[in-house]
């Protein structure tokens, strides 16, 4: 097929997101790379910011003000939540843009400034959203002007409740979240409590309680319920780079049996090229989808009659970030979904 080039922006260039999009993109056929914005390193050369992409003829950062729209055909937007919303409600209404900040995940403005403590900036430009869960969006995302990319906690969650959720043999109102994620997903700014010395040897929990996702994950499986879900979601931070392990704990319905859970997974994703059910008794392990926009779900009994353990795993920055949005990009361009995301997962 003949691939016409895409001209790409993509702001915030200098953090993890950032990077893995440049990793990404570097190898995707279509990907023109025009534009890189940094505030703070603006005029720095990527090389010095990111040494590893010091091969690459890529263009030097500067500040967003500075961008000169007529040259870009698309928008990545890898900037911090709460600093996006003006930001694209000022781009060009041509431009396509994906959004891989939380900023315009949350339909309803009122729990957005619930839960990041602002009120929304462009609640206009948040009705055309679309949420961008791939596999469960193609025909919204593929004509959408915005598409708001998921967060890494509820690609990985959500990937095998929903199936679950929608074929009625799952508890809505009983679902247990533990989440475990590498340190790349907490972002690159110095902060103390990412510091080697106080995450290496050890596991903590943080947003106990009340983390930023849980109301976007209760936004979409309250959609795939068909009603309200009631869940406990807690989170924890391990001393690894990249990669995320979830482990749901639901309540089986309606004579459903682990089996059934089993095959229904199967049947809604045996055609998807990035999801992959494991058989019955393997346990997804982060190794094996690393550095890939690979997600591996299992399911397992739980010694409690009627209870089942549903384990998934991705790659926080890929599948969980800028893969993801690398892939809404291809459906919104109306290229091969996999186009630039068939890497094989790094081993060891």
């Amino acid at each position: 097929m003949h691939i016409h080039p895409t001209r790409i922006a993509i702001l915030g260039a200098s953090g993890y997101t950032g990077a893995e999009l440049l990793r990404l993109l570097l190898c995707h056929p279509a990907a023109d790379i025009r534009v890189l914005t940094a505030e703070r390193q603006a005029g720095k050369p990527m090389a010095e910011i990111f040494p590893h992409l010091a091969p690459f003829d890529l263009p030097a950062t500067i500040k967003i003000a500075e961008v000169t729209w007529d040259d870009v055909d698309f928008v990545f937007c890898a900037l911090p939540h709460g600093t996006t919303q003006e930001v694209i409600a000022g781009l060009p209404e041509r431009l396509r843009v994906v959004d891989l900040s939380a900023d315009f995940r949350l339909f309803d403005p009122a729990t957005y400034a619930e839960w990041y403590g602002q009120a929304h900036r462009a609640v206009e430009l948040q009705k055309e959203a679309v949420y961008g869960l791939t596999e469960h969006a193609r025909p919204a995302v593929r004509v959408a002007r915005l598409v708001a990319n998921p967060g890494c906690y509820p690609t990985a969650a959500m990937l095998p409740l929903i199936p679950l959720l929608k074929a009625g043999q799952i508890d809505p109102g009983s679902l247990i979240i533990d989440a475990k994620s590498g340190v790349s997903g907490a972002g690159r700014d110095a902060k103390q409590a990412n510091l080697f010395c106080e995450i290496s040897e050890g596991m903590s929990a943080y947003g106990v309680g009340r983390h930023r996702h849980m109301p976007e994950m209760e936004q979409e499986l309250a959609l795939a319920a068909g009603g309200p879900v009631s869940l406990s979601f807690t989170p924890h931070l391990i001393p690894m780079n990249r990669g995320e392990l979830i482990t749901t704990y639901v309540r089986l319905v309606n004579g459903a049996t682990v089996d059934d859970l089993r095959q229904t997974l199967v049947s809604a994703y045996q055609s998807e090229p990035f999801l992959k059910v494991v058989p019955a008794g393997v346990a997804p392990a982060t190794r094996h989808v690393r550095g890939s926009n690979h997600l591996h779900m299992g399911v397992f009994p739980d010694h409690r009659p009627g209870h089942a353990i549903v384990i998934s795993v991705l790659d926080n920055l890929v599948k969980g970030a800028s893969g993801q949005a690398v892939q809404n990009m291809n459906v919104m361009l109306g290229l091969p979904e996999t186009m630039g995301l068939e890497q094989v997962a790094l081993f060891p």
